[in-house]
């Protein structure tokens, strides 16, 4: 049986391996030694593959015009799972690259069928939660899709003339007009900085959670079509691992009791903390005996993706969980503590970047 990629839906991944088999994706570890700047999320595989990340590397090093570009659909509020994107972008910034940040509202609107004033106002907190994160806004543009220029939803009808519905459906299974419509708008957010009138950024990279392929396949598969027509290239991309909710499933902003949210109370999200999923034994006897499985532990994730920066640090919460010195409350007592650090921090920074107004500044609203 092969596996279901939704960028709609709340399904976990358990085999990355079988993954980047199945889908054609290149594992991260042969680019590795290429990238110019080191990062825990490449070390620890958490990035663990791409599409033509070499290509786009060989660009930017060459002094080829290059742009990072990713997207968030503002349903709900951003969470760790979101500041997952905010630090790739961080990254890809201090490699030199500037930066293009999507407000995902017409998807928002059509697909999840929320409030379009409601996911206006949360598209200006997802800006201030990544400048507030470290994305720098002297080298970064946000826009919302519905208050683009003509020449965007142009590409949008344009790309529907060579796409069949028999390959929609191969691609994301049973599809709705919504989703149609709202793939197409994904294929022209990746590939309209490639126009002049956007920048003419022919080097494009796409940083996205793994169940973001089926967008990235068909911009792919589109920029050929339009290879000669509208001088594309196809985008380069990488895909990281899929932090999950506290529950063991996908973490996600229409899942807000499983998730950890950049917004909530450090209160708050350390009850949720120490209700999460771990790999503990069912008795502290027989975890001392037998140690922990930290591989199948929410708090353990955590570490990995934000808690724990150094690789020392990191070594040690794993070892003492396999070899049973440390019992589960404690840990996540200890992890709590860095969670609340974490959070207060950031959202002091968001309080700061709320206070200057930056964001009314750099980001255009649409009307209505």
């Amino acid at each position: 049986m092969s596996i279901k990629l939704d960028p709609w839906g709340h399904y976990v991944i358990e085999d990355y391996g079988r993954l980047i088999n199945e889908f054609g994706l290149e594992p991260i570890d042969k680019i590795e030694p290429l990238l110019p700047i080191k990062h825990r999320f490449v070390e620890r595989r958490i990035i663990f593959a791409h599409r033509d990340l070499n290509t786009w590397l060989k660009g930017l090093l060459s002094g080829e015009k290059s742009i990072v570009l990713t997207g968030f659909m503002p349903s709900g509020q951003p969470h760790l799972g979101t500041a997952m994107v905010f630090e790739e972008l961080k990254l890809f910034q201090s490699m030199g690259a500037n930066v293009k940040i999507v407000i995902a509202d017409a998807e928002a609107y059509s697909v999840r069928r929320e409030d379009r004033r409601e996911l206006i106002e949360r598209g200006a907190e997802f800006v201030a939660q990544a400048i507030a994160w470290g994305v720098d806004p002297q080298r970064a543009e946000f826009y919302y899709q519905t208050a683009m220029k003509s020449e965007y939803y142009r590409l949008i009808q344009m790309f529907s003339r060579k796409v069949s519905m028999a390959e929609m459906e191969a691609i994301y299974g049973e599809i709705s007009p919504a989703k149609i419509v709202s793939s197409l708008t994904q294929v022209a957010d990746i590939l309209h900085p490639q126009l002049e009138e956007f920048g003419g950024y022919k080097n494009v990279l796409v940083p996205v959670g793994v169940d973001q392929d089926p967008h990235i396949r068909l911009a792919r598969d589109i920029a050929d079509r339009f290879a000669a027509e509208l001088e594309l290239r196809r985008p380069s991309s990488i895909y990281h691992k899929l932090l999950r909710g506290l529950d063991g499933n996908k973490m996600s902003k229409s899942r807000p009791e499983y998730a950890i949210h950049l917004t909530e109370d450090p209160s708050v999200a350390v009850k949720k903390l120490m209700n999460a999923l771990t790999g503990g034994r069912a008795t502290a006897e027989e975890q001392r005996r037998l140690g922990g499985e930290p591989w199948k532990c929410m708090v353990f994730e955590l570490y990995m993706y934000h808690l724990a920066d150094n690789e020392a640090e990191l070594k040690e919460i794993y070892d003492n969980c396999v070899n049973g010195r440390i019992l589960c409350g404690e840990c996540k007592r200890r992890a709590g503590e860095k969670l609340v650090t974490l959070l207060r921090d950031h959202q002091k920074r968001v309080a700061e970047v709320k206070s200057s107004n930056l964001v009314d500044k750099i980001l255009v609203k649409p009307s209505f």
